[in-house]
């Protein structure tokens, strides 16, 4: 590799040729604040927009001064980042970004974790001297999103998100000069956009101009209801992660104590998402295995590849992206919506209960299951499956407003018979899970073969996109192929090779946040640091590793409740609470 020698603050070093000023002073231990800058580690793409200037230096004694992040070293480049001049310049451009921004940091949603409140704290900035026109904008609210443009600093990282790495093309810069705002083609609402609510734009920004829409409040009003139960189900992705909140290590398994945690809170029964997730491996293998009977018996109306479909962004994706492709996802709800459908049509009755009388509160990793929960087929007679979807910050929220000690929290364990999970249930949360626990499953029902070794290590990894193939499986003398992506742009890059017949794989997993549920706009804001993904990763396969049963199709619960109500996976019963369909919407 290339290097030149350049000179920061009066230490001569080597820098790689074509690197950034910032990336070279932070070699060194050299710290240059920013703002707008973010390097996304795990996609190599960079928000390079240089448009807060917040991290501007001196080169070479010039009177012009230069971004450190956009900035390439050059042979004997000499910069000096800490000059009493630049402290006074950065401070300046910190007091007319703060001149136009909202003063109510005490009820932000992003107060605690906002970066322009951290460089005002770190610049010591207390009053500001410039006073003009404050810009106005109107709120975007939509079920799982909210944007308060006002808040808006023109960073762009969420446009960078949407368009580079989403590929979703939903937020640009409009309008010129003060008028200037990130939003969507003709500042449309994002409900009537081709948005899919994954909420990394909300990840990114780094203020609170984009944020999740908070039902921490309509929670405590339906905990005060005693006219009704309130139940709680918990995504598999939430329990190695909420820890973070409290000061745990990213990865941690953090189950027992939010167990204990949500009874304090007040909900009258905890169940986990797990269930359903085994429940969904019950159908979901079904249908493959009788799409691969299907295929292999010459039936033209066999759709393959099969595509998961537990991830309502990616849904929402296919939707407005690939509408001549809607037959070929499985038509299995996601777990979420398969958990509160046999809870408010099965448990209920069981309870002898009205599905009425009860709230089903659901706690995702993802900002898209708000949305998901709001989609008019996931309800019954005006009233909903699920009722409320938080996200994993919001709970974290609850905890602290309930004055809970999280850190000295007893381990606690899950109600039943919501409350048993095998292995293949917990690594739904990461990126190759859930085509893992159906082929888990899958195998054992085509080959009538006991599976011993339940680790299909080569659909594991971070790749954005990955092929691989199942040699214990064969279809037509040839290994079961299937692919696996995470994140949008990785998914619109293989849906392309698919439909075009470049690519031919047998099944395909799909999620929309990178890393998968683990890295969703809900979880706890990792700030690009790709690491944090990895340990959460790493977390939720050990959970899967530590528990004996490992495959979906032995969760006794699962098997009660087909033998009781359902019948088998596909019956008529099954299609009729645990499937739904699929809608072509408008592109633009």
């Amino acid at each position: 590799m290339e290097t030149v020698k350049i000179k920061i603050n009066g230490i001569e070093t080597e820098a790689p040729k074509g690197s950034t000023i910032l990336a070279a002073a932070k070699s060194i231990g050299v710290h240059i604040p920013t703002l707008c800058h973010l390097k996304m580690e795990d996609t190599g793409y960079v928000n390079n927009f240089a448009s807060c200037r917040i991290c501007v230096v001196e080169v070479n004694g010039q009177e012009n001064l230069y971004p450190a992040c956009e900035t390439k070293v050059s042979q004997g480049m000499d910069i000096v980042t800490n000059s009493t001049e630049l402290i006074q310049v950065r401070k300046s451009i910190l007091e007319l970004l703060l001149s136009n921004h909202p003063k109510d940091c005490l009820t932000c949603s992003k107060s605690g974790e906002c970066e322009l409140q951290e460089l005002a704290d770190q610049f010591r900035v207390k009053n500001i001297r410039f006073e003009g026109e404050q810009s106005t904008y109107r709120v975007d609210n939509s079920p799982a999103i909210i944007r308060d443009i006002d808040k808006c600093i023109m960073c762009r990282r969420c446009e960078t998100m949407c368009n580079k790495i989403q590929t979703c093309y939903v937020l640009s810069a409009v309008n010129r000069g003060f008028e200037s705002v990130v939003a969507p083609t003709h500042e449309q609402d994002l409900e009537d956009t081709t948005c899919t609510f994954c909420g990394q734009c909300v990840a990114v920004c780094p203020v609170g101009a984009l944020h999740e829409r908070d039902y921490t409040w309509e929670v405590v009003e339906a905990l005060s209801d005693k006219s009704k139960k309130v139940i709680v189900q918990v995504a598999p992705a939430v329990r190695v992660a909420l820890g973070e909140e409290f000061g745990f290590e990213p990865g941690t398994d953090v189950t027992g104590k939010m167990v204990t945690a949500l009874r304090r809170i007040g909900f009258d029964y905890v169940f986990d998402t797990n269930f359903a997730a085994d429940l969904t491996i019950m159908e979901e293998g079904t249908e493959l295995k009788k799409r691969i009977e299907g295929y292999l018996a010459g039936d033209e109306n066999v759709k393959l590849p099969i595509l998961t479909s537990c991830c309502p962004a990616w849904v929402k994706f296919i939707e407005h992206n690939y509408p001549d492709m809607l037959d070929v996802p499985s038509s299995a709800k996601s777990p979420q919506q398969m958990f509160s459908a046999v809870a408010k049509e099965i448990w209920t009755k069981e309870m002898g209960w009205e599905r009425e009388n009860i709230t089903v509160v659901s706690i995702m990793p993802c900002l898209a299951k708000k949305y998901e929960a709001s989609r008019e087929e996931f309800s019954k007679d005006g009233n909903p499956d699920t009722d409320i979807s938080i996200s994993t910050r919001e709970l974290a929220n609850l905890i602290k407003q309930s004055g809970i000690s999280f850190d000295m929290l007893e381990d606690g364990t899950f109600d039943n018979p919501f409350g048993v999970s095998s292995g293949a249930a917990d690594i739904f949360g990461r990126t190759g899970g859930v085509i893992e626990a159906a082929a888990r499953t899958a195998y054992e029902w085509i080959t009538g073969n006991e599976l011993e070794n339940v680790d299909f290590k080569q659909l594991r990894g971070l790749e954005g996109v990955r092929i691989a193939e199942v040699p214990e499986l064969q279809i037509a003398g040839s290994p079961l192929r299937i692919g696996i992506t995470h994140g949008l742009g990785a998914a619109r890059e293989l849906l392309d090779k698919i439909r075009s017949g470049e690519e031919v794989v047998h099944a395909l997993e799909i999620m929309a946040c990178k890393g998968g549920c683990i890295g969703g706009g809900g979880q706890p804001y990792h700030h690009g640091n790709f690491e944090i993904i990895k340990k959460r990763f790493e977390g939720i396969q050990a959970i899967d590793n530590s528990k004996e049963m490992r495959k979906s199709h032995e969760n006794p619960y699962v098997k009660e409740l087909y033998e009781k109500y359902l019948g088998e996976p596909m019956s008529h019963r099954a299609h009729e609470l645990l499937h739904t369909k699929y809608f072509a919407r408008k592109k633009s």
